[in-house]
């Protein structure tokens, strides 16, 4: 597996995030190995509809999704996680082709460890290439690495990560996707689609309080990785939606005053009580935004799949310019 590109290590962006006003953490860091773990968790948890929305999805579309492109198609994913929802998708491809050259870009090396595992173990047609790092960097070097590949290349960017950036990082993500591509190939891109509160609140504040351990984690690995002191029973967990920014937000609130030193960044971080440390954005879509958003990075919006209930919508962008 390749290893990781430059950029900002953790412990720079925890300086930076938690001395800033108001303080943040980038969810990308939620996916140590026991933060992985606890996210495979969440997807079992009957209130986080996202996972089964996706894979009704994936197991309906499958054999049309790959055959969109002709053949032989190559998989490159990003945030691969445990795979199992790309098993549909491989499944597919085994019935039109003899073997299949799949590629996966995650930044949680234990994660995509375990993925290679336990995919060429049930597959042993399948060609396993991984990059662990941020999407800029490893996407760089599978255009490096895999450029003379004879396939044609379906990107894959499962699950509602896209929700978790920014306009503007969105617009990078998906260009950078495009610097991947030829002209005809296709990303197939998922998203949350806009829906009631009252289906969205609980998918990201459970009842068995599932996601609160996943964003309480945040705190745990700067403890163990960073000799912070923060003590886990002085902050909850928060969920509510920005109805502004058309987006669910997650926050760590301090339930007092306190101040935290962090030995190994030689800082102390102060909290107000009822202040907060906004851990993720996930943001939900309209099928307009999505049309927009490919337009605007090179691509065209070919076809989109939803589930029965509309809750949440796997879009086939293919690569025009």
């Amino acid at each position: 597996m390749a290893g990781e590109g430059t950029g900002p290590t953790f412990a720079e962006d925890v300086r930076r995030g938690l001395t800033s006003s108001p303080k943040v953490l980038s969810p990308k860091y939620f996916y140590d190995e026991l933060g992985s773990r606890l996210f495979e968790a969440i997807t079992a948890l009957p209130e986080y509809y996202v996972t089964r929305a996706e894979a009704e999805i994936l197991r309906t579309h499958a054999a049309e999704i790959v055959a969109a492109l002709g053949g032989p198609v190559r998989l490159v994913e990003l945030g691969s996680g445990d795979g199992q929802k790309t098993r549909l998708l491989i499944e597919a491809l085994l019935k039109r082709q003899k073997e299949i050259e799949y590629v996966a870009v995650d930044i949680s090396e234990s994660a995509l460890a375990a993925s290679s595992r336990a995919l060429l173990a049930d597959y042993p047609d399948l060609r396993f290439s991984g990059y662990v790092g941020e999407y800029h960097q490893a996407l760089q070097a599978v255009r490096e690495d895999e450029a003379e590949s004879p396939y044609r290349t379906l990107a894959l960017f499962l699950g509602s990560t896209l929700g978790n950036l920014d306009r503007e990082e969105r617009r990078v993500l998906l260009r950078d996707v495009r610097g991947l591509l030829r002209q005809g190939e296709a990303l197939l891109l998922g998203v949350d689609l806009k829906k009631d509160e009252g289906v969205l609140i609980p998918a990201y504040d459970d009842a068995l309080g599932v996601t609160a351990a996943f964003n309480l984690n945040l705190l745990v690995r700067i403890n163990r990785e960073l000799g912070g002191r923060f003590e886990l029973a002085a902050f909850r967990h928060r969920a509510l939606y920005n109805r502004q920014f058309g987006r669910i937000e997650m926050h760590l609130e301090s339930l007092r005053d306190q101040a935290v030193p962090i030995d190994a960044l030689g800082i102390e971080v102060s909290f107000a009580q009822g202040e907060t440390i906004h851990t993720e954005s996930s943001h939900k879509f309209d099928l307009e935004q999505i049309a927009s958003l490919a337009v605007d990075t090179g691509f065209k919006l070919k076809k989109t799949w939803t589930d029965a209930g509309k809750r949440f919508a796997s879009n086939l962008l293919v690569a025009v310019i």
